[in-house]
């Protein structure tokens, strides 16, 4: 059966003018999800090219990689070298893990997340190009003490805090280990939700999910690739970014 490719025909698509302020990649993966929620590109098509979509958007190639990174770390793509980016899903693979959030607290989560997008994706880099075996021992450990409260069915607060401060130690820059310090484990959106609105059986699966992506972390970083350690922490921390966000629009995760 053959299945209508909107790779080749861009028309089909009315995109909004890119606005100057703000990051343009979010901008453009925002409009590309609200397409795919909207079935204008159905599950098993695949996006427009390159450079059909910095056509479309009027912006570079780099902004729509970043924008296409965005969508992977919501589960919605998936790119293949020679084959192109497929739609996997037309919403967002996420899991929510609490009922309700003070307002207050959900701006406080996004303005932080903010900064880490910035600061600890670079961390991570430079954590995987610069890292020696003790460092590595200190990741693993900090990543084994997370599984570890994971099945002892916690909330693995401090153990999430303490993987990431292992990183950013491990990037031997010391200020990239004093603005982690400086927050404690506050950085992590669930220190900032009182245990009243989880959901228990939500949140196992959703620490399930920061197990995988902590894997692929620690993978990344052993392997000494800094651009996939950074594609890796992008990916985890655009992801609750993108839970937040959505719960800020609609005071709610539904």
């Amino acid at each position: 059966m053959t299945t209508h490719n909107p790779a080749g025909d861009t028309g089909l698509f009315q995109v909004e003018p890119v606005q100057k302020r703000g990051s343009l990649s979010s901008h453009v993966a925002s409009q590309l999800e609200n397409m795919l929620a909207q079935g204008k590109i159905s599950v098993g098509q695949k996006l427009p090219t390159e450079n059909a979509l910095c056509d479309m958007f009027g912006v570079s190639r780099t902004v729509i990689r970043e924008a296409i990174t965005q969508l992977k770390s919501l589960g919605l793509v998936e790119t293949k070298r020679g084959v192109g980016t497929t739609v996997l899903r037309n919403s967002p693979a996420e899991t929510f893990y609490a009922h309700a959030i003070n307002p207050t607290a959900v701006e406080d989560i996004l303005h932080i997340l903010e900064l880490r997008l910035v600061v600890e994706t670079e961390a991570c880099k430079f954590a995987a190009l610069r890292r020696d075996e003790a460092d590595m021992m200190r990741i693993e450990g900090c990543m084994n003490a997370f599984h570890r409260a994971c099945a002892e069915h916690r909330m693995a607060r401090k153990e999430d805090y303490e993987f990431h401060l292992s990183i950013a130690a491990a990037s031997k820059n010391p200020f990239f280990l004093s603005f982690y310090e400086q927050f404690n484990k506050n950085i992590i959106p669930r220190a900032n939700i009182v245990d009243s609105n989880i959901d228990q059986a939500a949140s196992e699966e959703y620490l399930k999910r920061i197990e995988n992506e902590h894997v692929a972390i620690f993978e990344a970083i052993r392997s000494q690739d800094g651009d996939a350690a950074h594609a890796a922490m992008h990916q985890h921390l655009y992801r609750a970014y993108h839970l937040y966000e959505k719960y800020k629009k609609n005071s709610s995760f539904e």
